[in-house]
């Protein structure tokens, strides 16, 4: 009874509209957009095109896994770099995966009961500029050198250092092992691929049509939300460039697993890819929308998230979709499009069977009966993280932003976007054409 109340006293909340960056694959040394530089690569076209400055914004919320020592709360950076001017809010958030989706939240909750109108949000990450960092060891070791005032002591500091303390940790790698289940993100997508019997092939043949749907999708102009990025060398980048346009089976056939060596059946090919990327999106109230003449691309409606063991962390999704169905009163059926962030294919995979398995859902999720078959066809029809990449902070608000503009292409009513979450979550949002 609170839950319907609480539902009919919100206001409604819409994505007016968004712009993303092309994802850029890490190519094993940093990228040549910081995040900051992606963030304004997405923020300042989209913020030229609208008929109000930066600083009618009640706030810019954003999401970021990773930022660099120069870029602490760097949504406050871009809420200033964008023009928005000293008294133009902003946070940063972060959920892990979901971080991007988490800034969209926030922002439709805000508006939805009346604390804000008119918001930014969104994601970024470089990802390729992710530290690598000093041992423990090695840390100790230089505390103790800039003790040492005596030629003596320096020497005898000097003695005591080892080369493996020059062996650098790899913050990524770190970054993407839960440390409570001492299991990465792979080694998740290696349970999943063996609790629900998904063979190797499947995951592969998964991974080519992920490509060559992208592939597609760039071909028929589907991807008009990506702005190009230019250097300081005047270099244009204008798509994202981790997509194999001739992927086959025969290819991916050769790469061996990666997580699990040798046994394993996750390998980089059917995995999402390291990348850099932005998404900005701007949400406004219905006041908002009279007050500035702005369009409305889609209402947006309030995330619902839930909570999974860690070590099965993929199947995050099929929970939290659950929840949004019940929720807003909807079965399987009701929904015209999805978008699950293809973290894994193994783990895209399980959710399709898990929300279509009756034990599943009743054991796992608590249902009477199966939330039905997501079908093949209407589920990341444009390609997905596999093809283009996972930015961690932005491909919530990516998904968002792409399942609004599918409804309108498709002149469709409803979808869902949805994200697992290391750390055992799960994330999911219904978006409504307008």
């Amino acid at each position: 009874m609170a839950q319907n109340k609480t539902k009919a006293m919100a206001r409604d909340v819409y994505l007016v509209d968004g712009a993303r960056t092309p994802f850029l694959k890490a190519q094993g040394k940093p990228g040549l957009f910081s995040a900051i530089d992606l963030a304004l690569g997405a923020s300042n076209p989209l913020m030229l095109r609208q008929p109000f400055a930066a600083s009618d914004l009640d706030e810019v919320i954003y999401g970021c896994m990773m930022p660099s020592e120069d870029e602490a709360n760097i949504a406050r950076i871009l809420a200033l770099r964008i023009g928005g001017g000293d008294k133009l809010t902003a946070y940063t958030v972060q959920r892990n995966c979901a971080s991007g989706m988490q800034a969209v939240d926030n922002a439709v909750r805000n508006i939805s009961h009346g604390y804000a109108d008119l918001i930014m949000a969104g994601g970024v990450d470089s990802m390729s500029r992710a530290p690598l960092l000093l041992r423990q060891d090695m840390v100790h070791w230089l505390a103790n050198w800039s003790r040492a005032k005596t030629a003596g002591a320096k020497l005898k500091a000097i003695s005591r250092l080892k080369g493996r303390y020059f062996a650098p940790i790899i913050a990524l790698m770190r970054g993407l092992t839960d440390p409570v289940v001492g299991l990465n993100m792979g080694q998740t997508a290696e349970n999943l691929a063996y609790r629900f019997n998904i063979t190797r092939e499947e995951m592969d043949q998964y991974s080519v049509q992920s490509h060559l749907r992208l592939s597609a999708a760039m071909k028929a102009g589907h991807l008009d939300e990506i702005e190009p990025l230019y250097d300081d060398k005047g270099n244009v980048y204008i798509e994202d460039d981790g997509v194999r346009h001739d992927s086959s089976m025969e290819k991916l056939a050769k790469l061996k697993p990666f997580f699990d060596r040798p046994y394993g059946s996750v390998t980089p090919a059917n995995s999402s890819q390291i990348t850099d990327g932005a998404t900005s999106l701007i949400i406004a109230s219905e006041d908002a929308i009279k007050k500035h003449g702005l369009t409305p691309m889609a209402k947006l409606n309030a995330a619902q998230w839930a909570g999974l063991s860690p070590a099965e962390m993929g199947l995050g999704p099929a929970h939290a979709i659950a929840s949004t169905l019940e929720h807003h009163e909807l079965t399987q059926k009701d929904i015209d499009y999805w978008e699950i962030n293809e973290a894994f294919a193994a783990q895209v995979q399980a959710c399709v069977l898990a929300l279509n398995d009756p034990e599943y859902c009743k054991n796992e999720i608590g249902l009477s009966k199966a939330v039905g078959q997501i079908p093949d066809d209407r589920l990341n029809v444009d390609g997905g993280a596999i093809s283009l990449g996972h930015p961690v902070g932005t491909s919530g608000a990516r998904i968002v932003l792409h399942l609004a503009k599918t409804l309108q292409r498709e002149n469709s009513k409803k979808g869902i976007a949805s994200l697992c979450i290391g750390g055992g979550q799960g994330g999911s949002m219904l978006v409504e054409a307008v």
